[in-house]
């Protein structure tokens, strides 16, 4: 069940950076308030994991030439970043730059307008985790 949507001027497949990191625009998580709780240790200056569902994508494609490149060879979805998979979870490493109640003005996120968020995991270091 997503608990938030998207907001971005990316809205083409094709005209979307193929990775967060590669040009993506600032852009905006908005959440429902049935999450506000969720997001209250949310800080600007941070990097978080999100989780969204690719639902623009084909679930029945299992072999891709990555990036599209069709001079590479032809390699199974999971062993790429293709958003084409079985089951189309995107994973982003975003920065958030703003929290505004229950948006989130974040960059490095290549998803587009209306896609569902699943969830946001913190980034844990080495030391973080083994407590």
């Amino acid at each position: 069940m997503p608990v938030g949507r998207v907001r971005s001027p990316l809205t083409e497949r094709g005209t979307a950076p193929l990775q967060g990191d590669e040009g993506s625009p600032e852009t905006e998580l908005h959440f429902d308030a049935r999450v506000a709780d969720a997001m209250r240790d949310l800080r600007p200056g941070t990097d978080v994991i999100l989780l969204t569902w690719l639902d623009r994508t084909d679930r029945d494609v299992l072999v891709v030439h990555p990036r599209g490149d069709t001079s590479r060879p032809a390699t199974g979805v999971f062993s790429t970043r293709s958003p084409d998979r079985p089951n189309p979870i995107g994973l982003h490493t975003v920065h958030i730059l703003a929290v505004d109640g229950l948006v989130l003005r974040v960059a490095n996120l290549e998803a587009l307008d209306g896609t569902p968020i699943l969830d946001v995991k913190p980034i844990l270091s080495t030391e973080t985790a083994l407590r």
